[in-house]
């Protein structure tokens, strides 16, 4: 398998300052660290990349695209209304786990609806951190056999 590339969102490098009874303490730096150290565990390679810039975060996904990456996803706000990483999301060749800190059904309505779950092989929400290390874990697990989130449409 192709590293796992772990993407983070809009306001994701503020984890820690930016309403930390919604999204915890534990800071970006923190959080990526935790992620690599899971990854060592399993044997697997992550590439950890946070951005506030839509247009770079549809360059990564693209990117993952052409090589096949397996991809955790956390869009932030984007997941709400970005039909462009939407679609970015939709042409990957390899599998997505879409993954939310917070249990966004729980919050308020406009954030009850994502455009990139349809396109994801999986959405793991509201485990904090741990749903990262989840999604890497399950990524790890289907290895070669894993089904791209193109064909789960």
């Amino acid at each position: 398998m192709t590293a796992i590339l772990v993407l983070s969102g809009v306001n994701l490098g503020r984890l820690g300052k930016r309403e930390p009874a919604v999204y915890g303490r534990t800071t970006y730096p923190e959080l990526v660290a935790e992620v690599e150290k899971t990854a060592a565990q399993l044997g697997v390679a992550v590439d950890c990349r946070q951005t506030d810039d839509e247009a770079m975060m549809i360059g990564w996904l693209h990117e993952a695209a052409d090589t096949g990456a397996a991809v955790v996803l956390n869009p932030g706000a984007w997941t709400h209304y970005s039909y462009a990483l939407r679609d970015a999301a939709a042409a990957l060749t390899g599998p997505l786990v879409e993954v939310h800190l917070s249990q966004v059904a729980a919050r308020e309505p406009f954030r009850h609806v994502s455009v990139i779950g349809p396109v994801a092989t999986g959405t793991i929400t509201g485990l904090g951190v741990d749903g990262y290390l989840l999604a890497v874990r399950a990524l790890a697990a289907r290895g070669s056999e894993a089904i791209p989130a193109s064909t789960i449409q």
